[in-house]
């Protein structure tokens, strides 16, 4: 069992993990990168993840994994992108984060659909869109999600 962090410590966990999380994301958006960038990626989001592993609740761990797959996804890396979608997928059914699930599912869809398992694609994608759906979010929010279920949606020839 690891052991509790002095608030100093716990602070520097969070801070990490946020900026980690949000260079790995600047490292997704990128149309184009170098196998180094791929690398610095994948270093930015494990440690995000490892991070939020010491000082997160259920919901960073959720949107952890979730950036993981998403990384992997990109990579074309089908089965390191399931198993954290997965894992994503379990912990927000296990905490019922009813809020962020749909982001799960999503990248289940895309996932599969790395994989070239379009039929378990479309079936996550349908599940992320009814959940998301169900949710009140600000207009900014919406716009994000729908972006990402709707990339998705491009990759298994939806649109």
């Amino acid at each position: 069992m690891p052991m509790k962090e002095p608030k100093s410590g716990r602070e520097f966990h969070r801070r990490t993990a946020a900026q980690c999380f949000n260079k790995a994301w600047d490292y997704l958006e990128l149309k184009r990168r170098t196998p180094e960038a791929d690398r610095e990626m994948l270093h930015l989001a494990h440690a995000s993840r490892y991070h939020w592993g010491v000082v997160g609740g259920p919901k960073n761990l959720a949107v952890g994994d979730w950036q993981l797959s998403r990384a992997y996804a990109e990579l074309e890396q089908p089965q390191l992108a399931l198993q954290f979608a997965k894992s994503s997928l379990e912990v927000c059914e296990k905490n019922g984060l009813s809020d962020i699930v749909h982001t799960a599912n999503e990248a289940m869809a895309r996932a599969y659909a790395v994989s070239g398992e379009l039929s378990l694609a479309r079936k996550h994608l349908a599940r992320a869109r009814r959940q998301l759906d169900l949710l009140k979010l600000e207009k900014e929010d919406r716009t994000i999600f729908t972006d990402q279920i709707e990339q998705t949606a491009r990759m298994i020839g939806e649109h």
